[in-house]
């Protein structure tokens, strides 16, 4: 087979080609990322000792797509994947990655005939929606009780059969979007496509930002230094989301490509569920206790900003229940493991990573 990775060089991008390669060396895998983002260059070289190839492009050009002749199979991660993206300034670069991109995409998979896996977001729910959870705080972080339940919600987390009416961020509704595409590609040509509507994914090699990746900002900042604030909703950091590693994704996806026929068509919702939750008040404190400076007299002081942004939610963690039940997987890594993960690659690659991420 030839496999492309769109978003080739990202986090994502990049540790599903690694593994893919790794996994399914007689196959042919290819990297296409247009380097956009600061870190996605230090993905080259280990790309290249994987045995992956990488192809220098962009999704928003059909040239550079068609350059690439035929593959058999498309894993889409490129995307703006700041839910912040557009407020405040043009959404054109937003627009056009996540929504003409795909539509590029789409084209370039029809035309060879090709299957496609799609990652989505959670953020493809409406802000308003999400806000109105009835989640109460307890202890350090919202969560919500026990007895309460409503359509697509419960304890267990938010399923698909979430609302989807409202708005939901311009990251958001470009790739439901997107989705809708999907559908239609899947109904008038006949692509097989799943879609996984993915939470907060971490692991090492993720150049953590304020507005996306805050696992590995969060650990890096408590290892390099760097100011840090609990923003939004009271500025006490109660705030809290699901984690998934990386590579509990990657099982994911080949499970599905394994009976492709099977999940053509679906889509699920994918994270770390209520046992991989974690609030940022929580986060801090495996931080801290992680970091080899810290002390009682010496922690990274966090700053609290009470004032919420317009896209900002209080609580999201992931119902797997369905994707469970179609596929047996469920997430194998702990919250522990992946914070393992990434303060060793923090601490072992520190020379070319503090400048990106202090």
């Amino acid at each position: 087979m030839r496999i492309l990775i769109t978003g080739g060089a990202g986090f994502v991008g990049s540790t599903l080609a690694l593994s893919t390669k790794r996994d399914r060396n007689e196959d042919e895998v290819i990297a296409f990322d247009n380097l956009h983002r600061r870190g996605s260059e230090l993905a080259l070289q280990r790309l290249r000792e994987g045995g992956v190839l990488f192809h220098h492009g962009d999704i928003r050009n059909p040239e550079d797509l068609e350059a690439l002749g035929q593959f058999d199979l498309m894993i889409e991660c490129s995307a703006e994947p700041s839910v912040h993206a557009g407020y405040d300034q043009s959404p054109a670069y937003v627009l056009n990655s996540n929504l003409v991109g795909t539509i590029n995409c789409l084209e370039a998979a029809r035309r060879q005939g090709a299957d496609l896996v799609y990652l989505s977001t959670s953020r493809v729910y409406p802000i308003d929606a999400l806000r109105q959870l009835p989640v109460e705080e307890r202890g350090q972080r919202f969560v919500v009780p026990s007895d309460a339940a409503g359509p697509g919600w419960s304890e267990a987390g938010v399923s698909t059969d979430f609302p989807l009416e409202g708005n939901r961020s311009m990251y958001g509704v470009t790739k439901l979007c997107s989705e809708l595409l999907i559908q239609e590609y899947g109904a008038m040509y006949g692509l097989r496509a799943v879609v996984n509507r993915c939470s907060v994914v971490a692991g090492p090699w993720q150049m953590g930002k304020v507005d996306q990746g805050f696992v590995v900002l969060w650990a890096a900042r408590h290892l390099y230094g760097g100011d840090l604030s609990y923003i939004g909703f009271g500025g006490q950091g109660h705030q809290v989301r699901d984690v998934l590693h990386v590579e509990d994704l990657y099982d994911l996806i080949n499970l599905q490509l394994a009976d492709l026929e099977h999940h053509a068509g679906r889509v699920y919702n994918v994270g770390g569920g209520p046992e991989r939750s974690v609030s940022l008040v929580e986060l801090t404190e495996l931080c801290a206790a992680k970091a080899p400076s810290s002390g009682a007299t010496d922690r990274l002081p966090v700053g609290s900003i009470p004032d919420t942004a317009p896209a900002d939610i209080p609580y999201y963690v992931t119902d797997n229940n369905a994707v469970t039940a179609a596929t047996s997987w469920r997430p194998k890594r702990s919250l522990e493991d992946v914070l393992d993960e990434i303060f060793q690659w923090l601490h072992d690659e520190r020379a070319q990573l503090e400048p990106i991420l202090k």
